[in-house]
């Protein structure tokens, strides 16, 4: 869909709702970002689910800046006037970060870095939105907030961690929104929500604002559209940052439109659907009509990410789960969502032989996955 704006058209939505466009009509004059902001708050409104935002800015408080923001004008803005969401686990100065967990908020004195760019860029907050708590689970269904609505059928989850956000793009409240993904957070509630999210590499974009998960895997990762305004997005924000040791400089170029795409997926014996008949007829489907719509459907030995998965939501990696929560888990344990409190709990067990066996695994397996 790059270059199109499948939910724009799916929602019933004007294409004017990409970052693209939205853009342009600011640079134009037939739009302002006053404009843009009062009708992001009119949808919020009128799609009527509390849950999809833990904190909404003053609307009055946000038009201002849009306001201000006109008077400045355009230039080096490739963002100018571009409402975006961010993920309650990453920190907009003004808003408590709650990690979906009320009594672990607190109020960030700085913008994270990654909002800090966006708003350099242009781009105007909205507000926080609902995550699984502390961004332990893909379900999005694990926080005190409520459940964000899934954007096809009320009865799904509408995927996790990111659920929030993921929602708050594919409703159309807002175009552009950022997330958190680890191990999945953002990219699956983006499939589950039709919509695209995009996962940088790691260390491309400062975590540095970011409550933790496991922090030597943590990205801020991105909800669109399409996936040029995903790409307009991580330009904006990608880049080395002194205060995050984990940041790297990466060279970010992007590549044109490929002649074909190749897409791995698991041998047939190795799908797993847990004897939900109906998902694994749904995934045959949709290799097919890939495979109909150019794509080159390759089969291949997916047991080694399997057992990298079980090193992380298994093995000694849960243990960087437990090191933002420990202190709350000590005080108040019942402040915590039951399951992820198990979840964070089981980080107590490992030790530091066990770490490092994992580390000499991972090594290993990356190796084969290569």
């Amino acid at each position: 869909f790059a270059g199109t704006a499948p939910l724009a058209l799916l929602w019933g939505l004007a294409l004017a709702d990409t970052v693209a466009s939205i853009v342009a009509a600011h640079r134009a004059g037939t739009a302002t970002p006053e404009q843009t902001v009062a009708r992001s708050y009119a949808r919020i409104r009128a799609h009527g689910d509390p849950a999809v935002f833990i904190a909404l800015r003053p609307e009055a408080e946000a038009l201002a800046e849009a306001r201000a923001l006109a008077a400045a004008g355009p230039d080096g803005r490739p963002l100018y006037g571009v409402p975006v969401a961010v993920k309650d686990n990453i920190d907009v100065a003004g808003l408590p970060t709650t990690a979906a967990c009320l009594a672990f908020a607190y109020q960030p004195a700085h913008d994270a870095t990654a909002v800090a760019r966006l708003r350099a860029a242009g781009a105007i907050v909205i507000g926080k939105t609902n995550l699984d708590q502390f961004a332990t689970g893909l379900v999005g269904v694990r926080s005190p907030y409520g459940i964000p609505r899934n954007t096809f059928n009320a009865e799904l989850v509408p995927g996790g961690s990111s659920s929030g956000s993921a929602v708050a793009v594919a409703a159309g409240l807002v175009p552009l929104a950022l997330g958190t993904d680890t191990a999945g957070s953002g990219r699956v509630p983006a499939g589950f929500n039709n919509i695209v999210g995009l996962k940088p590499s790691l260390g491309l974009v400062s975590t540095y604002g970011v409550v933790p998960a496991c922090r030597t895997l943590d990205c801020v990762s991105l909800f669109a559209l399409t996936v040029d305004d995903a790409w307009t997005a991580l330009e904006t924000i990608a880049g080395a940052d002194t205060k995050d040791p984990y940041s790297r400089q990466r060279p970010l170029a992007k590549q044109g439109v490929l002649p074909q795409v190749k897409l791995g997926v698991p041998a047939v014996g190795q799908r797993l659907f847990f004897g939900d008949r109906r998902y694994a007829a749904a995934y045959e489907a949709a290799l097919e009509l890939l495979a109909h719509l150019g794509c080159a459907v390759v089969e291949i030995d997916i047991e080694p990410f399997y057992e990298t998965a079980r090193l992380l939501y298994e093995g000694p990696w849960v243990a960087e789960r437990t090191i933002t929560a420990r202190s709350l888990l000590a005080s108040d344990p019942d402040a915590i969502h039951p399951v992820t409190r198990e979840i964070i709990l089981s980080g107590l067990r490992p030790t530091a032989i066990d770490a490092f066996v994992a580390f000499y695994k991972l090594e290993e397996l990356r190796r084969v996955a290569d």
